[in-house]
């Protein structure tokens, strides 16, 4: 079978203009980016906005393993599928950031022929929307250190200085800095640090704003440091909020591209799961829900994380009701959640499926509990035998779901038909959505929910200093808000290692931090890393231009 890219790169692809046509869109309202990408403004929606919204599926899955689980390959082979049985379905996608392109992970645009295009724009600067991000993250930290330098007239502590620069590559010697050496032309000397810019707060903003307004306000109640009175001080102070909104005005936008098999796809903005909220822009699934009669989104890594995200954060901020939930699991995760090591996963191994699919059902449990219609969706590989996937479908029986095999990584649409026809069945079930907990409630309490509720533990630690940071979150009248944990994506627990369905375990917070712009706190529980390193041999060492000048090694 060919590469990823080698299968991009072959694609039929239609002018973005032809695409628009496809969604009944005047092609006058578009902004173009090239041939195949353009941006879709906000005269757009103006058009659009009185139309019936669609049907929204959220894609998640299991805990992620090395094995792979196909998430955003089974949305979009589920996207082209649907457009395989004569239905209306617009993808709502999250942009690839380039750290992960370079690092381990590699790209984020679906494999096989499930994949979005142009592959290569969309892996790396695309829009340009992430060097708007960091641009503006980066304004705004070079406007509080040059008014530290010209006088500090608000009187910040520079001890207590929060907000961090970014940069959209995993480079481990940047987390911790020095800046302002040099002597007195070179600024005031403090520390400092970065984070990768899909940690960033403003990519939160970016996704979770209505518009460029709601963006401007946003942005000018980022938390950037305190006074040396201890009292608090917000972007706003120091006055560039306006310019960052200028930044991002046209980054605000969503982008238009395609599958290859031509079915429409917005992809725009990418908050990562782990540390941030993990799901596309709410402008982009709004534009999808009135442009299709479905629209498919993800929610990023397993349904602990981004789908409890999208659906606790996400929702409640943008007014949304999921009409069905697709959970990805593979045989070979499940037998790797059963103790099974990854050179031995295409080998036939029932017990250790039996034995890891307690993993699968914990995730089942959860998607349930939010009273959403579910269909588990199987990506399938040729190693998996009938006994093996019998014992996932029976267990999906046991509780309730539907069970369904998908095999468009090797087949496009054609291989996801059952699945999208499972998926419009469930769109009409039964729905009683409901949030995991009331936003009034006390963050202790929303955070002991989602711990209990959806990882499975006995309780809650609370170090000293996330004590510290809760009170001080209150006391600055921001107790009524939504929580996103921060913590490791690999175990419902916080500890990597822990697979499967652990039991009796608890929960360490270990500093909590208000992204009052986001509006959300974000709990840090594990050892969570917001700048990444690169490994021992990242992607970059395979990423070339051939004699060509094509892209290879792309994934």
């Amino acid at each position: 079978m060919l590469s990823d890219i080698e299968i991009a790169q072959g694609a039929k692809m239609l002018p973005i203009t032809k695409i628009a046509e496809k969604m009944g869109l005047d092609t006058d309202l578009i902004e173009p980016y090239g041939k195949y990408k353009a941006k879709l403004p906000k005269e757009l929606f103006e058009k659009v906005k009185d139309n019936e919204d669609g049907k929204l599926i959220l894609v998640t899955a299991i805990n992620p393993t090395p094995a792979g689980e196909g998430k955003t390959t089974t949305s979009i082979g589920l996207g082209q599928a649907m457009h395989k049985i004569g239905k209306n379905a617009v993808l709502a996608l999250r942009e690839p950031s380039l750290g992960p392109v370079f690092g381990v992970k590699g790209g984020a645009a679906g494999g096989g022929y499930a994949q979005v295009v142009p592959m290569e724009d969309i892996n790396l600067h695309f829009t340009g929307d992430m060097h708007a991000i960091t641009a503006a993250n980066n304004l705004l930290c070079a406007a509080i250190d040059n008014h530290l330098q010209q006088g500090n007239e608000l009187g910040i502590d520079q001890r207590r200085i929060l907000f961090k620069r970014c940069l959209d590559i995993n480079d481990r010697a940047l987390r911790y800095v020095n800046v302002g050496l040099g002597g007195k032309v070179n600024g005031v000397p403090r520390e400092d640090g970065f984070i990768i810019t899909v940690a960033s707060e403003i990519m939160a903003i970016l996704c979770l704003a209505d518009d460029i307004f709601d963006l401007k306000y946003r942005l000018g109640n980022i938390l950037v440091a305190y006074k040396y009175d201890n009292s608090p001080v917000y972007a706003k102070d120091i006055g560039v909020h306006g310019a960052m909104a200028v930044l991002l005005k046209d980054a605000i936008n969503p982008n238009l591209v395609q599958t290859l098999e031509n079915t429409p796809a917005i992809i725009h903005g990418g908050p990562f799961a782990n540390i941030a909220h993990g799901c596309n822009s709410v402008r982009a699934t709004k534009y999808a829900l009135k442009l299709g009669d479905y629209c498919i989104t993800e929610a990023g890594f397993g349904s602990d994380l981004g789908a409890e995200k999208f659906l606790d954060i996400k929702c409640r901020f943008a007014g949304l009701k999921p009409d069905c939930v697709v959970l990805v699991a593979t045989v070979r995760a499940l037998k790797y959640n059963g103790g099974i090591k990854k050179e031995n996963l295409a080998e036939e191994n029932v017990e250790a499926l039996k034995k890891g699919i307690v993993n699968l059902e914990k995730h089942i449990e959860n998607m349930l509990s939010y009273g959403v219609p579910l269909v588990v969706a199987i990506n399938r590989f040729h190693t998996d035998s009938e006994e093996e996937l019998s014992v996932i479908e029976e267990c999906c029986k046991k509780h309730g779901c539907d069970f369904a095999l998908s095999e468009v990584f090797a087949k496009g649409g054609e291989g996801g038909i059952d699945l999208a026809e499972k998926v419009i069945a469930a769109c009409e079930k039964e729905n009683n959505f409901k949030f995991l907990y009331d936003e009034k409630q006390p963050l202790k309490e929303k955070i002991e929910t989602i711990a209990k509720n959806i990882y499975g533990a006995d309780g809650v630690v609370f170090t000293a200093n996330a004590e510290k940071n809760l009170a001080e979150i209150a006391r600055l009248g921001f107790e009524e808000i939504p929580v996103c944990i921060a913590k490791t994506p690999l175990s419902l627990t916080d500890d990597p290692t822990k697979l499967g369905r652990p039991e009796n375990f608890s929960i360490t917070v270990k500093e909590v931090k208000l992204s009052a712009g986001a509006g959300f706190a974000v709990v840090l529980t594990g050892d969570i890393m917001t700048m990444p390193g690169l490994p021992k041999k990242p992607a970059a060492l395979i990423i070339d231009i051939d004699e060509n000048g094509n892209t290879v090694g792309l994934s």
